[in-house]
């Protein structure tokens, strides 16, 4: 593409994203992100204001200094002093810019400001003129610029242009543009400002009334060719127009926005996640990163996804850095979609009759759970397996333990196996530990135990108790569940029930018969 169709990403994360209610970066999370943000691809890094705070000051300093690509980049308000900051903070970097603004709407000038018209020109004039001095990169922001006269800022922007300023932001400070208006404002700069062509525009706007993107991606067709935002869409009040979802909307509908910039897409979910972990979470439903933005339950949009992924995907999940779409199961999902989990999950070769039963208790379970997990799902079929092959394998037949201090811990287990009656003692590293010997002792077996979870279904001494096993092999896993007034009993069942589940899950394709001569013959 031609230069004239490049767009340059400047990021505020770390200065007006910070400015969040909660959203404040330690040191070490600023160094962090901007690391991650380089490597992302971002032209200009906003990395704070420097005459806030000492810490702002240091951690403007030190991101200056690590930063291989990305230029860094300083606020300042129209005053020598915070000029002075901005730049003793950033002068180790080999280039770096200085950001100085002043408002320039009426409402502000009177009421925030107490300055005339003439003061503000005379303030933009001395600031510009003044952080000129330090570096030819020097950017220059009219504060609540879209509720401020059109004649005026034209005067503003002309000035600041003459004075040394290489790049113009026009913010919609407090969101209150629409898409035709900002049109509108950007293309009677580019008309009536004879010098307009010496310099950059930019957009920086927010999102009070939910237009930050669709107003950024507005001015970007009317001219403007920097744009102002951070990752995830923080900032103060309503946040900002977000990174990710301008980039991604350049990207996708390149036919209606031929423009580039120079973002490696695949980083921005990365990015997300190191902004999320240093302020606070991404609501789920979130454009581009959030939780559900790849996700799919309801059943009709599942059967599409399967038969064509663009039936409902605009972009792929890998060209954002999410490694897959996520067929979510829920009581919305269709039974196409619960057969492909199934195939996920490692059941290709179960029958259509145990995939129905299945099916049937999932909906049955999903009215009643918001969150269907993979191992609900396979605990259902395992147990449809069992029914339908109607194999019980090993079963409890009796169980002592025996526990406490000065004795070692103690199991003895008769089990029935395969129609053998057998039995063991085990002594073991704690009585649960006791119990899983003997078990092992009986029906020898070699599963990883990756989960064991005991969970008390009422209130009380004498309360029921569920436990949870989830054992793995060779890749496959089944989980077990056992409730009884004796936790030691329900642990004893639930691994036993989750051995069974693995019986039947190992090669299917064997006849049962072989299974039962291989074990007779231990």
């Amino acid at each position: 593409m031609a230069d004239k169709d490049r767009v340059f990403i400047f990021d505020t994360t770390m200065r007006d994203g910070e400015q969040s209610p909660g959203a404040s970066m330690s040191l070490e999370e600023k160094i962090q992100i901007a690391r991650v943000f380089d490597e992302l691809g971002i032209d200009i890094i906003e990395a704070g204001f420097p005459i806030a705070s000492p810490g702002d000051f240091e951690a403007v300093s030190e991101v200056s200094k690590i930063l291989k690509n990305s230029i860094p980049a300083g606020l300042s308000r129209a005053s020598k002093k915070d000029i002075d900051a901005c730049h003793e903070a950033l002068k180790a970097a080999p280039r770096f810019r200085i950001h100085t603004f002043i408002s320039t709407s009426p409402l502000h000038m009177k009421h925030k400001l107490n300055k005339t018209p003439e003061q503000v020109l005379d303030a933009i004039k001395e600031s510009v003129t003044y952080a000129r001095n330090f570096t030819d990169d020097v950017e220059w922001s009219c504060e609540d610029g879209t509720r401020t006269d059109m004649d005026y800022m034209c005067k503003t922007v002309e000035l600041a242009i003459n004075c040394g300023a290489k790049t113009i932001n026009i913010p919609d400070t407090v969101g209150y543009t629409t898409p035709s208006e900002y049109i509108k404002i950007i293309t009677t700069l580019k008309n009536k400002v004879p010098n307009i062509d010496n310099a950059i525009l930019s957009v920086h706007c927010h999102n009070d009334l939910g237009l930050g993107v669709a107003n950024s991606l507005a001015g970007v067709s009317a001219g403007a060719r920097q744009v102002e935002c951070t990752i995830n869409g923080i900032g103060e009040r309503a946040g900002n127009a977000a990174l990710e979802e301008i980039v991604m909307a350049i990207r996708t509908r390149n036919d209606l926005m031929p423009y580039s910039t120079g973002i490696k897409t695949e980083l921005l979910s990365k990015a997300s996640k190191v902004v999320s972990n240093a302020t606070f979470p991404v609501q789920f439903n979130k454009a581009i990163v959030g939780k559900n933005a790849f996700a799919h339950e309801a059943g009709i949009h599942q059967d599409g996804m399967l038969k064509n992924r663009e039936t409902y995907e605009i972009m792929t999940p890998e060209s954002v850095g999410v490694k897959k779409t996520s067929l979510v199961m829920g009581k919305h999902s269709g039974r196409h979609a619960f057969k492909e989990k199934l195939n996920d999950l490692g059941y290709a070769d179960i029958t259509d009759d145990v995939i129905q039963t299945a099916f049937g208790k999932f909906k049955i379970l999903a009215d009643k759970k918001k969150h269907v997990y993979d191992d609900d799902i396979m605990a259902l079929v395992d147990d449809s397996l069992i029914t339908d092959n109607q194999i019980n394998a090993i079963s409890l037949k009796s169980l002592k333990v025996f526990a406490g201090t000065g004795e070692p811990q103690k199991a003895e287990m008769t089990l029935d196996v395969y129609g053998k009656v057998k039995q063991a003692t085990e002594i073991g590293d704690g009585p649960v530990d006791a119990i899983f010997k003997c078990i092992k002792v009986l029906y020898p077996h070699d599963v990883k135990l990756q989960l064991y979870q005991v969970h008390a279904v009422t209130e009380g001494t004498d309360a029921q108790a569920t436990v949870s096993v989830r054992i793995e092999e060779k890749g496959k896993t089944t989980v077990g569940q056992a409730a009884d007034t004796d936790t030691l009993v329900a642990s004893a069942n639930a691994y036993i029930n989750a051995l069974n589940k693995m019986i039947i899950k190992r090669d299917k394709t064997a006849p049962m018969e072989q299974e039962n001569q291989k074990v007779r013959g231990i």
